[in-house]
């Protein structure tokens, strides 16, 4: 199972269960969110890590860079790289 479907099921499993959901927006105010994050995740049947997260940020960036004229030197430069923990929050929040 891919990152993006990981991280739907939970999304899915957090909106059914309030506790779950909690627990999940709780870790932003944690010491190591992201660690808190996959602990939460792992805890309920959907096995994340810290690098799961963070390489599909960096491959969502990279898949962009990419397609735009070719990903070299004129390729524009891109001011952020894809967050998932935070867009996952975002969409948890709304």
């Amino acid at each position: 199972m891919e990152i993006t479907e990981k991280l739907d099921l939970l999304l899915e499993k957090a909106t059914k269960d309030n506790a779950l959901k909690e627990k999940l927006l709780a870790t932003s105010a944690s010491a190591n969110p992201l660690h808190d994050f996959c602990a939460t995740a792992t805890e309920c049947g959907i096995p994340l890590s810290v690098m799961d997260i963070v390489n599909q940020g960096e491959e969502f960036y990279a898949e962009i860079k990419r397609s735009t004229n070719g990903g070299g030197e004129n390729s524009p430069n891109l001011d952020f790289q894809n967050d998932e923990y935070s867009i996952f929050m975002m969409r948890l929040k709304g």
